[in-house]
C-alpha cells in the first residue's frame, strides 16, 4: 500500500501532467526547491493571458511540513530578437514561521440558498509573508462638506505576495475543491505554529 507521502507525489506528477504545461521542466525546478522534504498538500494551477497574444502561465503552490514552496513557470515565445522560444521557471521557498496571512475569499450563487458543505463557486486564495506588498491610495476625506483644501492621500498597504484565483466555472468545481483542501493545510500549518509560539 503506497504511502501518503508517495502519494502525495504521485499526485502531484499526475496534476502536472494533466495542466500539461512543460511537467517535466516543472518537476525539475520542484524537486530542487523541495529537497527531499515531505509532501503535505499542493495547488497546480494554469493561468491563461490575453494581451496582444494568449500567454499561459503556471503556479504551484507545495506545502511542506516546514516550508512554503512557490514555483511560477512562463514561457516567452521565439521573436525577431530570440529565434528561439524559452521559458522561465521560478521558485521561492519561504519558511512557514515567516508567513504573516493566509487569506481566502469565497464566492457563493444565492447566498440565502447556501447549505453547508457546498463549495463556492470560486476561491481567491491570498498569502503574504512580506516580500511583496499592495499600496491602495485615495484622496484623503474632509468631514468639512464645504472645505476645498487638498488634505492629501491616504490607503493601506496589504501584503500581496501571491494571489491564486481558482473559478468552478474556467477550471472546475475539482479545481475548486482542491484549492480548498490547499488552503486548509496551509492555515492549519500557520495554527500550529502559532500554538508552538504560544506555548513558549
Amino acid at each position: 500500500m503506497p504511502s501518503a507521502e508517495s502519494a502525495s507525489r504521485t499526485d502531484l506528477t499526475s496534476q502536472l501532467r494533466r495542466a500539461g504545461y512543460y511537467p517535466e521542466l516543472v518537476q525539475d525546478v520542484l524537486d530542487v526547491a523541495i529537497a527531499g522534504e515531505e509532501l503535505v498538500s499542493h495547488l497546480v494551477y494554469v493561468e491563461t493571458t490575453f494581451d496582444t497574444e494568449v500567454r499561459r502561465h503556471l503556479t504551484v503552490l507545495v506545502l511542506t511540513p516546514t516550508r512554503l514552496i512557490t514555483a511560477h513557470v512562463d514561457d516567452h515565445p521565439a521573436d525577431s530578437e530570440n529565434p528561439s522560444a524559452s521559458a522561465a521557471a521560478t521558485t521561492e521557498s519561504v519558511p512557514i514561521t515567516e508567513l504573516r496571512s493566509v487569506s481566502l475569499t469565497h464566492v457563493v450563487l444565492d447566498p440565502e440558498k447556501h447549505r453547508s458543505g457546498t463549495p463556492p463557486i470560486e476561491v481567491t486564495l491570498a498569502i503574504g509573508w512580506g516580500a511583496v506588498s499592495r499600496v491602495d491610495l485615495e484622496p484623503a476625506q474632509c468631514p468639512d462638506p464645504g472645505c476645498e483644501a487638498d488634505h492629501g492621500l491616504t490607503g493601506q498597504i496589504t501584503p500581496d505576495d501571491i494571489v491564486v484565483r481558482v473559478s468552478a466555472e474556467a477550471e472546475g468545481r475539482d479545481a475548486v475543491r482542491n484549492a480548498l483542501a490547499f488552503a486548509r493545510e496551509l492555515s492549519t500549518a500557520t495554527a500550529r505554529r502559532d500554538a508552538g509560539r504560544a506555548s513558549r
